[in-house]
């Protein structure tokens, strides 16, 4: 049911306040301000879903925009570019960290407030969802001195969370860590943080620079965006530099492709390249409605190729007062590779797609879809929402959630195939099959069926 706001009695000072306010309590993540034809509709994103929230008549709308462009720091005579601004406040009791954005369209300017939450990083890296593996292998990821380690995720997947963690982690007396941020997105106490702007010239490339000659053990890059800053990142890491950072791409073999693509150098990125964790959010169930649902055929397969486990029933979501439609909040699946000396080798000898993949999913690695798949026994999800997250990998292009989904489980097969053969054969064999890497007539996957299925698809 859409809130109703008394737009003839209220000042819209109040009903912003209100807006904000509310918003906020409701746990949204984003609220948007989207001008049509007859009305402003206001929607508000409630893990990761938008909802209606309220209807905005015309009269007032641009009333409203220029309150929201004053607080923000905007130009509110200028409506024909796109602006960025920032709101820090403190309303009823709740400080709001937000930043907005304003956008013109045919019907007017869009405005969308982010509403950032801290709370996550703030309780620290164990409570981030990290499967007992992958705990085990990010905090020993992260005390190596040097080297880069990347998160990666889509936008809204959680990174900027599980990065300040590791900040706060890594944050010591005897430790100078420096960022370089678009924007900053949370204050820490003891770590020298860097606006980028570029306008006057200050982006990452030239701030890390700068950053090189003050001397820091830890360097933090908002994101890796372009070559340069890509290759001054390697750079900085190989000098004797830990550099975090995040990188818009799905999982561990497609990040090392996305840097091969930016023109990093193959020798400085496998001497570089410490860590990749990958992320995606799902909905978590709510814990005062989930019941408990027997897994169809389908499902019963997938558990028994993907984990090797029978699986009887699963967790399902209803709904009720605590709640929306069952779910209540997010929980991150992860996919955390350590690079080893085989995954460096490759990386610098130009190895094959199929073979690197091979190679970085025999790793000690847990898959999205594992990770995602164990947390549905676990009951902290639903199967439909791994699925779906899995489908929606390469959104891109018509067949690209049939291809995601056979890609995830092709690459979780390696990881099980691995396995299997580790605990039937020397410790001798990985190393004789990465020597005869540039064979490209010998392919252990008969991969056929499945690429021609992709292609009928």
């Amino acid at each position: 049911m859409l809130k109703k706001f008394d737009f003839d009695k209220m000042p819209i000072v109040e009903i912003v306040n209100e807006i904000l306010v509310d918003a906020s309590k409701r746990g949204a993540s984003d609220i948007h301000f989207d001008p049509q034809d007859q009305f402003m509709k206001i929607r508000i994103r409630i893990d990761g879903a938008l909802t209606d929230y309220s209807e905005v008549p015309n009269s007032v709308k641009k009333n409203l925009i220029t309150r929201i462009k004053i607080i923000s720091g905007m130009n509110i005579t200028e409506s024909r570019l796109p602006q960025d601004g920032a709101i820090k406040a403190t309303l009823q009791d709740i400080t709001l960290d937000l930043r907005v954005s304003a956008l013109p369209t045919l019907d007017g300017e869009k405005i969308v407030i982010r509403i950032l939450d801290y709370s996550m990083s703030s309780q620290g890296l164990e409570n981030l969802g990290f499967s007992p593996q992958n705990y085990e292998k990010v905090a020993k990821m992260i005390q190596i001195p040097n080297g880069i380690i990347l998160v990666t995720g889509a936008t809204g997947t959680g990174k900027s969370t599980t990065v300040y963690s590791i900040l706060q982690r890594l944050n010591r007396e005897d430790t100078n860590i420096i960022t370089v941020e678009d924007p900053i997105e949370m204050n820490i106490r003891g770590i020298n943080q860097v606006q980028t702007n570029s306008e006057i010239g200050l982006t990452f490339a030239t701030a890390l620079r700068s950053i090189l000659r003050q001397d820091p053990n830890i360097i933090m890059i908002g994101e890796i965006r372009d070559t340069e800053t890509a290759r001054i990142a390697v750079r900085a890491s190989i000098t004797g530099h830990l550099v975090l950072s995040t990188i818009h791409t799905n999982n561990s073999l497609n990040t090392i492709e996305r840097l091969i693509d930016m023109d990093v150098e193959r020798y400085l990125l496998s001497s570089a390249l410490s860590g990749i964790i990958s992320q995606k959010l799902a909905r978590k169930l709510c814990p005062h409605c989930a019941q408990k649902r027997p897994t169809n055929e389908y499902e019963k397969n997938l558990f028994e190729q993907i984990l090797h486990k029978e699986v009887d029933e699963v967790y399902t979501a209803v709904g009720c007062e605590e709640c929306r439609n069952g779910y209540k909040g997010r929980i991150a699946i992860h996919e955390v590779l350590v690079i080893n000396q085989e995954i460096r080798d490759a990386i610098s000898s130009n190895l094959r797609k199929d073979k690197l993949r091979e190679l970085v999913y025999s790793s000690d690695v847990i898959t999205l879809l594992q990770d995602g798949l164990e947390k549905v026994i676990e009951g902290q999800t639903t199967f439909e929402e791994i699925i779906k997250l899995i489908e929606l990998e390469n959104d891109d292009t018509p067949k690209a959630g049939h291809y995601g989904l056979h890609d995830a489980i092709k690459q979780t097969n390696i990881a099980h195939n691995s396995n299997n053969n580790n605990n039937k054969n020397d410790n001798n064999k990985p190393k004789e099959e990465h020597k005869d890497k540039n064979n490209d007539d010998k392919d252990e996957f008969n991969l056929d069926n499945l690429d021609k299925e992709i292609e009928d698809f």
